[in-house]
C-alpha cells in the first residue's frame, strides 16, 4: 500500500533556473522552471524513499521545520 507524506518545498531562482529544497530531509534538485524544479524535487524524494534504509530516513528527518518571513533592519 502506498503512503503519502506532506513535506515542505522551497523554490528559489538561481541564475537562469530554479533550485528546490526539501528542508525536512535536506534534499535538493533544480529545473529550468518552477514547475520543473518542483517535479524534480518530488522525483528525488521518491527515489530517496525507495532506496534509503529506514534508519537513514529516520536519521535525516527534521521533524520541526518552520517557514516564516523576517523583517530585518539594514543600515
Amino acid at each position: 500500500m502506498k503512503q503519502t507524506k506532506q513535506l515542505t518545498g522551497i523554490i528559489e531562482r538561481e541564475g537562469d533556473g530554479y533550485v528546490s529544497l526539501c528542508p525536512e530531509f535536506d534534499i535538493a534538485s533544480q529545473g529550468d522552471t518552477i514547475e520543473e524544479a518542483r517535479n524534480n524535487l518530488i522525483e528525488a524524494l521518491q527515489l530517496f524513499f525507495e532506496l534509503a534504509d529506514p534508519s537513514e530516513v529516520e536519521e535525516r528527518m527534521h521533524t520541526e521545520v518552520f517557514v516564516t518571513r523576517l523583517v530585518v533592519n539594514i543600515g
